[in-house]
C-alpha cells in the first residue's frame, strides 16, 4: 500500500539520516500536551488517552469493513491512494474507512455500538450480510503490557455478527448521483507485494499490505515493513534515551518491543536490530560481561571477517604500500606489528620485497600480542609459517614474538633495535582501545618515537564511538554498523561463504555489545575519526605522510577484484585513504613520521605494490 509520509523529525531512515544530538523522539509541541500517551508516543503514534477508546472502535470498524470487502474492493488501495501519516492514528482510521465509505458527511461512527457522542444523524452503514459467524471476544491492540500490538495479526472476523438485518436503504433523493461500489471503480494497477504466504487461514494475496482472505479464512493485516522499520528505529533511539535518563521501567518495556519489531525485518536491518537490542538488555539488566572477549576466538573471528569483506585486505594493502615506499634502497628492515594477531598482513608485504630491484632486504618483524589463553605459543606459531614463506621466497627472515598484556606497558628498550636498521612501526585497529586506559595513549606514542621509525602506519575505524554521552555513541554507532552490515549484505553476489559471514556478523556484534553495553575500561571500542587521530599524533610529535596517488590507484584496482567493487569506495582525505561503502566512510589509512624529519620522497608510479 503506497502512502505518503510526510516530513516528521523522528521519522529517521535505518541508514541515511540520525537524530539530533540529544536524539529527542517526540517534539516540544506534543510534550505540552499533558493527555498524550506516552508509550505510543515514543513509538510514533499520537494517540490522547481520552481518544483512546474511540481509536479502537474505529479500529474495530476498519477490521470488521477489511473482512467483508470483495477482493476487487480493495484494489484502490494497492497503489495511488494516499492517506494521512500512520502516526496520527485518529486521522489515519478516519482516512481509511472514508476510502470504504466515500458517500458525503458521513459520520465514522459505527452505528451498532453505543455513541461515545451523540450524533445528529447516522449514515448508511456499509452491508453487513456476510458477518455471520458467532460473536468472540477479541482482545483490544493495547491490553498487551510489552506494547507489541502492532506485530500482532488484526483481526478481520466481523464483531457485529449479531447484526440480523441490513439498515433501511437512503431515500431517493440521495440516491440520484450514488457513489459507485468499491468493486466498480476504476481498475488500478496493483503494487506486488513480497513474502507472501499461505498459511492455515488460506490467505490467498496480499494486495498492497493487506492480506486479502477467501471463503471462511480469517483476514490478517501484514505489516507494513518500511512503516515498521521506522518505528524499530524510533523504538531503538528511545530506549537508548531512557536509559540515559536512568527510565529502567520504560527502557526495559522498550527492549522488548525492539524485539518484536525487528523480526518483520529482514537482512541487515534486523541483525543489527537484534545486536543492539543485546547491547541495551545488557545495560538495563546489569549484565556485563566478566572479562572481555577471549583474544584467540576474536583473532578466529577477525579471519573470518577478513575473508568477508574487504576492508582488513584494504587496510593491509594500503600499509604495506607505505612501508614498502619508506624501505625503498634499504638493506635492513624491521617491521614492529602491534596487531600481528594470525599475521595475514605480511606475507604480501615480504613478496613484494622479494621482487624489489636490486634483489630483497634483510627483513625483520617483531610480533606483538597478548598472552595466551590456551597454554599455546600463539605468537611463535604465526612466526615459523612466516619463515617458511620466506625461505621459499629466498628472503632473508628473523621473527621475535614478543607477549605484553597492553601496548601500553610497551618500552622502546625491550626491542632489539640496533643502529644502521629502518623500522616501521605497524598498528591496525589497535590504538582506539588505548583510550579506554588513562594515559595509554600518550606512553605508547612516546615509545614509538624512541623507537625512531622511518614510518608509522595506522589504520582505524573512521567513527566516533568515545564521546561522553551515551546517546550520541549509541546514535553514531547504530548508523555505523547499519552501514557495515549493509555492506555485508552487499557481498552476497561473491562467492563468500555462509560461515564466514555469519562469523564476520558475530566479530561485528561483538563490538557493538561493547560500544552499547560496557563503560570505563571494559569499554574498550572507542573508535575515533580520522581528524580526532591527526589532533592527537600532531600534538605528540609526529607529521602525516601523504600515502600518494598511486596507492590510491592500487587500493581501487583492488576493490573492483572484490565483488566488482560495487558499493565500495576509496576516497583520498588530505593525504590518507579511506573505505567506505556508497557515500559513508567506515576506515581509514594514515602514515606518519617523527615531527622536524626530513620529508619522504614521493613514491614513484614504478613501485611494486603488495598483492
Amino acid at each position: 500500500m503506497k502512502r505518503e509520509y510526510h516530513h516528521h523529525p523522528h521519522h529517521p531512515t535505518c541508514s541515511t539520516t540520525s537524530p539530533t544530538g540529544k536524539g529527542k523522539m517526540w517534539d516540544a509541541d506534543t510534550q505540552q500536551d499533558a493527555g498524550m500517551d506516552e508509550l505510543l508516543a515514543v513509538l510514533g503514534y499520537n494517540v490522547k488517552a481520552s481518544d483512546m477508546a474511540e481509536v479502537a472502535q474505529k479500529l474495530e470498524q476498519l477490521e470488521e469493513v477489511i473482512g467483508n470487502a470483495p477482493e476487487d474492493g480493495l484494489s484502490h488501495l494497492a497503489s495511488e491512494t494516499v492517506h494521512y501519516n500512520p502516526s496520527d492514528l485518529s486521522n489515519w482510521l478516519e482516512s481509511m474507512l472514508s476510502e470504504f465509505n466515500p458517500a458525503a458527511n458521513c459520520s465514522l461512527d459505527n452505528p451498532f455500538l453505543p455513541p461515545i457522542s451523540q450524533a445528529s444523524a447516522i449514515p448508511p452503514p456499509l452491508d453487513y450480510t456476510n458477518c455471520s459467524a458467532q460473536p468472540k471476544q477479541e482482545p483490544s491492540l493495547f491490553d498487551s503490557p510489552a506494547m507489541d500490538y502492532d506485530l500482532k495479526a488484526i483481526p478481520g472476523k466481523a464483531l457485529y455478527s449479531h447484526i440480523e438485518q441490513q439498515p433501511p436503504p437512503p431515500p431517493p433523493q440521495q440516491q440520484q448521483s450514488p457513489a459507485p461500489p468499491l468493486y466498480q471503480r476504476e481498475s488500478k494497477r496493483l503494487k506486488p507485494t513480497t513474502s507472501a504466504t499461505t498459511t492455515a487461514n488460506s490467505v490467498s494475496s496480499a494486495i498492497g499490505g493487506w492480506g486479502v482472505p477467501t471463503e471462511s479464512a480469517r483476514p490478517v493485516v501484514l505489516v507494513d515493513s518500511q512503516e515498521t522499520g521506522i518505528r524499530l528505529v524510533h523504538t531503538l533511539m528511545a530506549c537508548a534515551e531512557a536509559v540515559q535518563q536512568e527510565n529502567m521501567k520504560l527502557a526495559e518495556a522498550l527492549v522488548k518491543q525492539i524485539g518484536f519489531l525487528a523480526v518483520s525485518q529482514a537482512g541487515a536491518m534486523r541483525k543489527v536490530a537484534t545486536y543492539f537490542a543485546e547491547g541495551l538488555a545488557r545495560r538495563i539488566y546489569r549484565l556485563y560481561p566478566d572479562k572481555p572477549l577471549d583474544t584467540s576466538f576474536s583473532d578466529i573471528l577477525q579471519m573470518h571477517f577478513y575473508e568477508t569483506c574487504p576492508y582488513l585486505k584494504f587496510a593491509h594493502f594500503t600499509a604495506n604500500q607505505a612501508i614498502l615506499e619508506a624501505f625503498e634502497g634499504k638493506k635492513r628492515v624491521h617491521v614492529i606489528d602491534f596487531s600481528m594477531k594470525q599475521g595475514m598482513q605480511w606475507p604480501a608485504l615480504m613478496q613484494a620485497l622479494a621482487l624489489r630491484p636490486g634483489g630483497p632486504p634483510s627483513f625483520r618483524l617483531t610480533g606483538i600480542g597478548p598472552p595466551s589463553t590456551d597454554n599455546t605459543d600463539h605468537l611463535h606459531e604465526v612466526g615459523w609459517k612466516l619463515a617458511q614463506l620466506a625461505e621459499t621466497i629466498h628472503v632473508d627472515f628473523k621473527y621475535r614474538g614478543f607477549v605484553a598484556n597492553s601496548l601500553a606497558d610497551l618500552d622502546a628498550s625491550m626491542l632489539e633495535l640496533p643502529e644502521g636498521e629502518s623500522v616501521a612501526v605497524n598498528s591496525v585497529f589497535e590504538l582506539h582501545s588505548l583510550l579506554a586506559r588513562p594515559g595509554g595513549i600518550e606512553r605508547v606514542l612516546s615509545a614509538v618515537k624512541d623507537m625512531k621509525p622511518e614510518i608509522v602506519t595506522i589504520v582505524e575505524q573512521e567513527a566516533n564511538h568515545n564521546g561522553p554521552v551515551f546517546l550520541d555513541r549509541f546514535t553514531e554507532s547504530l548508523h555505523y554498523y547499519s552501514t557495515l552490515f549493509d555492506s555485508l549484505e552487499g557481498c552476497s553476489a561473491s562467492p563468500v561463504n555462509s560461515q564466514d559471514k555469519l562469523m564476520s556478523e558475530v566479530y561485528l556484534g561483538q563490538q557493538i555489545c561493547n560500544v552499547v553495553a560496557c563503560e570505563g575500561p571494559e569499554r574498550v571500542e572507542r573508535h575515533e575519526t580520522l581528524a580526532q587521530w591527526r589532533a592527537r599524533l600532531g600534538s605528540a610529535g609526529f607529521d602525516p605522510v601523504n600515502l600518494g596517488s598511486n596507492a590510491f590507484k592500487q587500493a581501487s584496482m583492488l576493490l573492483a577484484l572484490f565483488a566488482g567493487g560495487d558499493g565500495y569506495r576509496v576516497e583520498e582525505n588530505n593525504g590518507c585513504l579511506m573505505l567506505g561503502w556508497h557515500t559513508r566512510p567506515l576506515i581509514a589509512t594514515s602514515a606518519w613520521q617523527l615531527a622536524n624529519k626530513p620529508a619522504l620522497p614521493l613514491p614513484s608510479s614504478s613501485s611494486t605494490p603488495p598483492s
